[in-house]
């Protein structure tokens, strides 16, 4: 079985620690756990990871945040891989800081990379775990800030989160979006 985990972010150093790659904080740490290095290849930076007679294909966009549908559609059909066998990891305002919910299918809620990943597959049926980011911020400041890097504390906590996310997304890979739901979604 082979499977298509995007974590969704913006390349640069100025956006490397930012509440908005929350996506590609996680399959870094799940990367650096498993002694594993992303290469770049077209549209991204992939490397590959073997677990439980699965073959995780772990995918960091390039092409910024709000084309990362280009990203997705270009390796599911190289992969010839199904929207059922992909996972986007993503930042939520919406969701208290730490909170995971995963999903098999849903509204972008006005998240501009899932809704460009809606547009270029035509659909909202693809599985995404939602990584809540808190909503710390006045109004019209939604921008700076989750392209703001993470208080200390948040800092803090943060391997914990990124762990249980990991956790979310093998438990995906192994026992299906309906029972990794149930351990993954957090109150």
């Amino acid at each position: 079985m082979k499977y298509l985990i995007f974590g969704l972010g913006n390349i640069g150093p100025e956006y490397e620690l930012t509440r908005h790659n929350i996506g590609f904080l996680v399959l870094d740490r799940l990367a650096d756990k498993e002694g594993l290095k992303f290469h770049s290849d077209r549209y991204a930076f992939v490397t590959e990871y073997k677990y439980k007679g699965r073959t995780l294909i772990l995918i960091k966009p390039t092409t910024f945040m709000n084309l990362s549908g280009k990203t997705v559609n270009y390796w599911m059909k190289t992969e010839n891989v199904s929207a059922e066998n992909i996972m986007v990891i993503t930042d939520d305002i919406a969701l208290p800081y730490g909170t995971l919910r995963m999903r098999g299918k849903g509204s972008n809620g006005g998240h501009n990379g899932l809704g460009n990943i809606q547009q270029v597959l035509g659909s909202e049926v693809y599985p995404r775990l939602r990584f809540g980011v808190g909503s710390e911020f006045s109004k019209g400041r939604q921008i700076d800030y989750v392209l703001g890097k993470f208080s200390s504390k948040e800092f803090d906590e943060l391997p914990i989160f990124m762990d249980k996310a990991i956790d979310g997304i093998l438990a995906f890979c192994t026992i299906g979006i309906e029972r990794a739901m149930n351990t993954v979604n957090t109150k």
